[in-house]
């Protein structure tokens, strides 16, 4: 819910506060000069408002999902891409003195625009400029800050090692300080679980604009930005990974089935093997429309091994998938990175992982997310078939879990999805059209298919990933945040885990600086009273 749904007295409110903040650049830019490094105020080298020439350029860069709405009274007062923390301090103590949110964006992938939309005078701090990666090699460590990329970060690993990865998402445009705090998974999730399960240290900063290691800023509150979303929190600007061991020769494979009843069988089986397959294979599955104008069920693999090693595997455990050594691809772990974004390992150069931008380019997009405690039967994926039929870009894709997954606790970190879950479901509508009827069809599609599958997934809560964000299933209003409220979503998130984080947000931010729509709000009020806080 964005600002053209809201009704005309908040709409005029924010008008009226936009305008103000607008009036306020000045002392704003003066207090940014005050308290950050001298030299740059001056001639705007990372400080941008909306009379910079660099501005609408800035601004325009976020906008990579058509669909979220970039009225006038959605736009930051100023861009702020700092080139130290100095600077990103200062923005914290003048964004509070001059009563700004303030928006932090890593990436690019922001499926709601919370890093860089807001319903209240905001400013957005762009971490772009922060993107260094340090590997050690003796430690099997690197510092990566939260600017940098997921491909940048498997460049900057691969080149120091061949040995050595991280397990994380598959697309590398993505940012790291999102994805790392929101919990970050991908092909290795089985072996070694999520990025912010290998998370040994950070530097954030809180909203008193002190900079905390992982020592200063204590246990619960390092414990809460390892997937509780680290914008609730401050700003983190860097994370110190524990690299993991991969194999010098993975194998790789794709095969393509339609979704007629032999598909379905295959699905099935996957179903029931793919959680319990030894730790070194992750099979995904994506169902998509085909060139060929069917449904297709992609299965899509990853193994720490050789294909020698694989075709026993499989034909132990999988053999009603066929799978042939033609079928299959040995590569580097790095260069399978490559793969899982359709780059062509051997032809296109590594030096793809540093393209920042978004691959698929700009359209409108809508997603939603589902776990998976038990097999979904037959006639459920008959209905899935006939529904992506009616849309051309239409995707569902399974993350099988198990493995690693099963033995972490659910409590360990606030990512709770761990032993029990099958796998997780992402579904995706994009659409290239403009109007209001074609985002209408599209947007009413996505949630008719969510609706159709709410008796097949988890359930008590219904339970959703908190890096593929979506505002339909609740957010906070303007004004007023209550824990009660925001317990509609943050269950689906956190489960169990949500009024720990509320109750380490009532801590660090007991004025609930650091909020957005989905942000973590106090459990408590500075006198312990809960519950309805002012914004």
């Amino acid at each position: 819910m964005h600002c053209h749904n809201l009704p005309p007295l908040l709409l005029l409110w924010i008008s009226i506060s936009f305008k103000v903040c607008i009036a306020n650049q000045q002392d704003f830019a003066s207090c940014m000069s005050t308290h950050s490094s001298p030299g740059y105020i001056q001639d705007f080298k990372y400080i941008h408002d909306p009379t910079s020439p660099s501005y609408p350029n800035l601004f325009s860069s976020f906008q990579q999902n058509l669909r979220l709405n970039f009225t006038s009274s959605s736009k930051p007062a100023f861009i702020v891409m700092p080139y130290t923390e100095t600077e990103i301090q200062a923005a914290v103590v003048c964004g509070k003195k001059h009563n700004l949110q303030i928006r932090v964006r890593s990436g690019g992938h922001d499926y709601e625009g919370l890093s860089f939309l807001c319903r209240l005078p905001y400013i957005v701090v762009d971490l772009t400029n922060f993107r260094a990666i340090s590997v050690d090699l003796e430690e099997e460590t690197a510092w990566v800050q939260s600017g940098a990329t997921l491909g940048e970060l498997y460049y900057s690993v691969a080149k120091s090692s061949n040995v050595l990865g991280f397990p994380a998402g598959i697309c590398p445009s993505v940012g790291v300080g999102g994805h790392f705090s929101g919990g970050g998974f991908g092909t290795l999730l089985r072996k070694y679980g999520l990025a912010a399960d290998n998370i040994i240290d950070a530097y954030l900063i809180d909203v008193n604009a002190r900079v905390l290691d992982r020592e200063a800023m204590g246990e619960d509150l390092f414990w809460a930005i390892r997937g509780g979303g680290g914008a609730s929190f401050g700003v983190i600007i860097a994370w110190k990974i524990k690299l993991v061991r991969v194999p010098p020769v993975v194998t790789v494979f794709t095969v393509h089935k339609n979704l007629d009843q032999q598909g379905v069988e295959l699905v099935n089986i996957w179903q029931n093997v793919a959680s319990k397959l030894p730790q070194d294979l992750f099979i995904r599955l994506i169902l998509q429309n085909s060139d060929r104008g069917e449904v297709e069920v992609l299965f899509d693999s990853l193994f720490l091994g050789s294909v020698e090693e694989l075709m026993p595997l499989m034909e132990k455990r999988f053999p009603e998938l066929g799978l042939a050594p033609i079928d299959c691809s040995e590569m580097s772990w790095i260069e399978s990175t490559l793969y899982f974004q359709r780059f062509k390992p051997g032809r296109d150069p590594l030096e793809v992982l540093l393209e920042r931008n978004v691959q698929a380019g700009k359209s409108y997009l809508k997603a939603k997310s589902d776990f998976a405690k038990e097999p979904i039967q037959d006639i459920v994926w008959d209905a899935v078939r006939k529904r992506i039929s009616e849309v051309e870009i239409g995707i569902m894709i399974m993350d099988p879990y198990g493995g690693k997954m099963d033995e972490i606790p659910e409590s360990e970190l606030p990512f709770p999805h761990r032993k029990g879950t099958l796998y997780n479901i992402l579904y995706i509508v994009q659409w290239t059209a403009d109007g209001e009827a074609e985002s209408k069809r599209h947007m009413n599609w996505i949630r008719e298919l969510y609706d159709y599958m709410e008796p097949y997934v988890s359930s008590s809560p219904r339970t959703a990933y908190l890096n593929y964000r979506d505002l339909d299933i609740g957010f906070n209003e303007p004004g007023n945040v209550a824990y009660s409220q925001a317990a509609i979503w943050g269950t689906k998130y956190f489960k169990g885990n949500f009024k720990k984080l509320a109750e380490v947000k009532s801590r660090v931010d007991p004025r609930n600086f650091f909020t957005s729509e989905q942000s973590i709000p106090p459990l408590y009020d500075q006198g312990k009273n809960p519950l309805l806080f002012k914004m």
